[in-house]
């Protein structure tokens, strides 16, 4: 198949792992990298690394998005749950009585703990090289043809419409498919910084890995613990907007040579407990025309990395501390929900 660019973003992998490829840095994480997360297990322990999906709670911290939602499901028009269904199966078998529940669940799959997905992120980019910018997503996959807004029941595409968005390429199910496994390594932001709301510079992340003797490779999916996850659990459901916003570290992502070691490493996936691994900026960190979170745009956009939202990590970074240690193995697989952007996932660490 043609490229579907003519002109790729400065700093980008696009094509790296093949024109049609809707993977990115994932495509590291193969039975190598399998082995080398079994390689890390030693007691047989495991971590659930997910904040209960109900949390942070409320709409204060996202307006868009919102709690689960869950309905039981009618049967004869009643509600479902917890009844008593009696039937004649024949004439010459008794009566048999069966309890069922069962229930509906409306859920924003990047309320939570989630993967931001490849299709979650694009930008205005010339990819064509013609003068004219167009929206464009990982390896030049285009909006509108590849990642679709909702249809009209015309078939036609209405942005007023919400209803059946699709990713037709890089949509969750593609990560999903391929399995998430491999090796994953702790980096504690929290031992070094506490709740201060601080942004990491490369600099200071090359001290702490130094200090703390943590070595990332090729292929590794990497997690900074921030502390975030103990002050959302701590609120039961009713954050606080200006206390999390303004609490523990996050990565800079204004600090070009950071990003351009995230990329070089070749880090997989990148995972933290706060809101979107860099630190949310609290105004314009540039002039000129630019990206809100240039950490976003550099991995999803240019390199096709995933991004791990609200997982709770304070638990294993806690047992890792003790023990000395940084490596685990990761089990992350998200929904296998064709065409969305995002999704909820239970990860597991084994140790």
């Amino acid at each position: 198949m043609a490229m579907r660019w003519k002109k790729r973003p400065d700093g980008s992998n696009w094509g790296a792992f093949g024109a049609d490829d809707q993977l990115g840095a994932m495509n590291l994480v193969g039975p190598e990298q399998v082995r080398k997360g079994l390689a890390e297990v030693c007691h047989g322990r495991t971590f659930c690394l997910s904040l209960p999906l109900d949390h942070p709670g409320g709409t204060a911290l996202h307006p868009r998005r919102h709690p689960p939602r869950r309905f039981a499901t009618l049967r004869g028009g009643k509600n479902e749950g917890a009844q008593c269904f009696c039937h004649a199966a024949s004439r010459d078998n008794p009566l048999y009585c069966d309890v069922f529940s069962d229930d509906v669940a409306l859920i924003h799959t990047q309320y939570s703990t989630q993967w931001d997905g490849l299709a979650h992120v694009g930008a205005e980019f010339d990819a064509d090289d013609d003068g004219t910018e167009e929206i464009v997503f990982y390896n030049g996959f285009r909006a509108g043809t590849d990642i679709k807004p909702a249809p009209a029941a015309t078939g036609q595409i209405r942005w007023d419409s919400y209803e059946d968005p699709r990713a037709e390429a890089l949509g969750i199910e593609n990560l999903a498919r391929h399995g998430v496994q491999g090796r994953a390594v702790m980096v504690d932001l929290h031992r070094h910084y506490g709740q201060d709301n601080h942004a990491v510079t490369f600099a200071e992340l090359m001290n702490i890995l130094k200090q703390d003797r943590v070595v990332i490779e090729r292929g590794d999916m990497v997690c900074f613990y921030t502390g975030l996850d103990t002050l959302i659990l701590g609120m039961n459901k009713q954050p606080v907007a200006e206390i999390l916003l303004n609490s523990c570290a996050g990565l800079d992502g204004s600090d070009e040579q950071l990003l351009n070691w995230i990329s070089e490493t070749g880090m997989a996936a990148l995972i933290s407990d706060n809101f979107a691994v860099e630190l949310m900026p609290k105004s314009s960190r540039a002039s000129g025309r630019h990206a809100m979170l240039p950490l976003h745009h550099h991995c999803l956009f240019k390199n096709g990395i995933h991004l791990g939202e609200l997982w709770r990590l304070d638990e294993l970074a806690l047992w890792l501390r003790t023990e000395g240690r940084s490596r685990f193995l990761l089990t992350a697989p998200p929904l296998a929900l064709p065409g969305a952007v995002g999704s909820p996932v239970s990860p597991i660490a084994t140790v």
